[in-house]
């Protein structure tokens, strides 16, 4: 008898495909209505293989722009904008900028990926709405990178963040407000005027002849309206979510970050349950991963097989 040969399909090339970023959107909902989070994606899109890079307080996803072509031949990576931000929806009511509304906005887009799990590269804020999400029950972040931030958030950072979360501030050119977006992110590390360029140009546009900021200056209502009690609230329940995290956890922290300290650093690894660290010398809040050194980092941890990124 003789057998019939089987056609076996070769394994699909994800390397094969283009690295240029696709602008895509997905509608969620508050309880104020609908919104639609906008997001780019790298790599192939029918790559199961999901690393999603979530960015900080003021910033858009396209702050990944250089991490996402690095890893787009092994991932499909998915950079959002977090509502209020970007190319993103304003939220009708502010009260819902908060970690809950981003984590429920998080898991309508993953749901739209249409992947079992993801990988999360989460800088500030990002990395908080990492650990809530990672923390929850059956939550499908396998392997995390939180990118100077933690639990717990020195106040001297929190305040010099409130000093300029949400001013009226309008520029004569589109020079002028990069060159002050700059200003407020000068501890990201020593970057050339052409760096700064490349990830500040997204945050801004005109205006009826002037240029402001994309991102909603409501955000900061409810940033400005925590209190202490409230402030030790979230923080008890960001530890208690960070000490569930099953899968692989890299902590990296700058060296003169005044948000993240050594000691919230060596909480997280104590606390959690499987956590490693590394600190980047000469920069503050945050690394930028912009740089081969930085981004080779990420490399290693994503594409290695535990939590040590060394």
């Amino acid at each position: 008898m003789t057998a019939t040969p089987v056609a076996v399909s070769p394994a699909p090339d994800f390397t094969a495909h283009s690295t240029a970023p696709r602008q895509r959107y997905v509608q969620c909902a508050s309880p104020a209505g609908l919104h639609r989070i906008a997001y780019t994606e790298w790599g192939a899109p029918d790559n199961p293989r999901v690393l999603v890079c979530v960015h900080g307080l003021t910033r858009s996803g396209r702050d990944f722009d250089r991490l996402a072509a690095a890893l787009s031949s092994t991932y499909r990576v998915v950079c959002p904008d977090v509502v209020g931000r970007g190319l993103s929806s304003w939220l009708g009511n502010p009260a819902y900028y908060s970690i809950p509304q981003y984590v429920g906005d998080m898991v309508t887009l993953v749901a739209r990926l249409g992947v079992e799990s993801v990988d999360w590269f989460g800088t500030s804020m990002g990395g908080l709405i990492g650990m809530a999400f990672a923390g929850l029950k059956d939550s499908p972040v396998r392997k995390m990178i939180v990118n100077d931030v933690g639990p717990h958030l020195e106040p001297a950072a929190i305040e010099r963040i409130g000093g300029y979360l949400g001013q009226p501030v309008s520029f004569s050119s589109q020079q002028e407000a990069i060159d002050h977006a700059a200003l407020l992110a000068e501890s990201f590390g020593p970057l050339t005027q052409e760096e700064w360029r490349e990830i500040n140009t997204p945050l801004v546009h005109e205006q009826e002849g002037a240029w402001r900021f994309r991102y909603d200056p409501r955000i900061a209502e409810p940033f400005k309206q925590t209190t202490p009690e409230l402030a030790a609230l979230g923080e008890a329940a960001l530890w208690h979510s960070f000490s569930a995290i099953e899968g692989p956890v890299l902590v990296v922290r700058g060296e003169q970050s005044d948000l993240l300290s050594r000691e919230t650093v060596a909480q997280m690894i104590e606390k959690g349950r499987n956590v490693s660290s590394v600190e980047i010398p000469g920069v503050g809040h945050a690394p930028a991963f912009l740089h081969a050194d930085q981004i080779e980092i990420a490399k290693r941890f994503f594409l290695g097989n535990g939590a040590d990124a060394s």
